[in-house]
């Protein structure tokens, strides 16, 4: 550590993540160096570099997004600047309450149930834009790293720095915040070190996904339709974004024979148009926009630097994907990843202590990151069952039918919203924002006033989808 408690680091990564650890730490005084792979950076033309920018290792740059109150916390209390630069190049806030015609008499907390509707490439960029203004921040583009450097061998092995060809870079800390496919495990494997501890969750969704652009003059947005239309066999959401712009995407088993069909753009259209909230938003004189973005081959994982023997090693911490990887569905990453990236931030300064500042940080994300982690597996597992079944609701005891009513229930009770978003935006977990008396109580009236439930939601039959796709009802 330097004078007066800062610190060199080092970050592997130059993406969402990577720039948002690199500006709180800057900001804080802390020297950063900041690797990345890719040769360039957001030049400022959102829409070339959001549909022009082919970027293989990051699917998920081009998907579509809502990003969770910690996001728009979180900006506004490190990097205010960004946030507000997010709004003036077109992001939007949505409050959960929006939904209804006026809002229920305010409680601690309702004013951060707020989602920002942007595309990633507007966060990205104001990130950027603002990394390279700091002067303690230094951005390496074109940079691969090839390897870890480690100190004199201990008890513990501590990573003292990285290689990036013929040059060596030294660090209190090394961030390692290369995404999903990050190279680190392999590098810790080579060195010797106890292998890292892994929960994987394979998970058997596939994502289509179309952007869209509005006409002018086009309709107003529709009120009280909801953004996701539900069916047996796939689930439709749309995902209104900045300027003009929304996104349309169409979740299905990775089994279903039909997936194939929707990689063409037509079929997708006509697809989209059929469910309730897809159909309401390509209703109002919208256009398709760039190729079909499509995710597959997803899983959910989970890695820890610290076994029960204690750190594997010291010097190193994971951010973002490189700890905890979620499938989209929840639309949790930036958040999580956020949370970590501020933590560091806050906690560098207890670096002198190398075991105890990576034993604090282990217990840390187990405390706050795990539970959502777990949280997602438990929702795909859901819905993975749901999309790989038949085309009838399924059987339900009387626990499993007021858990299913949370959603509808949600859409004309404020009250049973306010638990929904409070799960949403991570601030509560599930069982205990589902498990006050009041919810309980709200969603059992709910259900008495619809002795009916569950019944189909609307949306496509099965036939209406194979029309479509061109698939033989024999095949599935």
């Amino acid at each position: 550590m330097g004078a007066m408690g800062l610190a060199k680091l080092v970050i592997i990564g130059g993406g969402i993540g990577g720039l948002a650890t690199a500006l709180f730490l800057g900001r804080r005084g802390h020297s950063v160096t900041v690797f990345e792979a890719e040769n360039r950076w957001p030049t400022g033309n959102l829409d070339g570099d959001f549909f022009d920018w082919q970027r293989p290792r990051v699917p998920q740059a081009t998907q579509p997004h809502a990003f969770m109150a910690p996001v728009r916390t979180i900006l506004r209390t490190e990097a205010p600047d960004v946030y507000a630069s997010m709004l003036r190049l077109g992001a939007r806030e949505y409050h959960e309450f929006d939904w209804f015609d006026g809002h229920p008499p305010a409680r601690p907390g309702d004013e951060d149930l707020v989602t920002t509707r942007t595309r990633r490439i507007l966060l990205e960029t104001t990130l950027y834009e603002a990394v390279s203004r700091e002067s303690s921040v230094e951005l390496r583009s074109g940079a691969t790293v090839d390897g870890l450097v480690f100190g004199t061998p201990g008890d513990v092995p501590l990573v003292t720095g990285v290689r990036c060809g013929a040059e060596v870079h030294h660090a209190d800390l090394v961030l390692d915040i290369a995404g999903r496919r990050s190279p680190v495990s392999g590098w810790l494997a080579q060195a010797g070190c106890r292998p890292a501890v892994v929960e994987n969750h394979r998970i058997g969704i596939a994502y289509f996904s179309r952007w869209y652009r509005l006409s002018p003059g086009a309709e107003p947005e529709p009120k009280r339709i909801s953004e996701v239309s539900v069916t047996p066999f796939a689930i439709g959401l749309v995902f209104p974004s900045d300027n003009d712009i929304f996104g349309v995407t169409l979740a299905i088993s990775a089994s279903d024979p039909t997936r194939a069909a929707l990689r063409d753009p037509e079929v997708f259209d006509s697809l989209a148009a059929i469910f309730p909230g897809p159909g309401a938003w390509l209703a109002r004189s919208a256009k398709g926009i760039g190729d079909m973005q499509i995710m597959a081959g997803l899983d959910n994982r989970w890695t820890a630097l610290v076994d029960d023997a204690g750190p594997v090693v010291t010097g190193l911490l994971g951010v973002g994907d490189s700890i905890t990887h979620t499938n989209p569905t929840l639309g949790q990453g930036v958040a999580l990843t956020l949370l970590a990236a501020q933590r560091v931030a806050s906690t560098v300064d207890g670096l002198d202590d190398h075991v105890r500042f990576a034993s604090e940080y282990h217990e840390w994300a187990v405390r706050t990151l795990k539970p959502w982690f777990d949280h997602q597996v438990t929702v795909d597992r859901g819905d993975e069952a749901f999309l790989s079944g038949t085309a009838g609701m399924p059987a339900l005891d009387a626990a499993a039918r007021a858990q299913f009513a949370l959603n509808p229930c949600a859409l004309e009770d404020p009250i049973v919203m306010r638990a929904k978003a409070q799960v949403r935006h991570l601030v509560l977990a599930p069982q205990i924002a589902f498990g006050s008396d009041e919810v309980r109580e709200h969603v059992a009236r709910w259900l008495d006033e619809h002795p009916e439930f569950p019944s189909m939601p609307p949306g496509p039959s099965r036939d209406d989808w194979l029309a479509i796709t061109g698939q033989p009802a024999q095949l599935i």
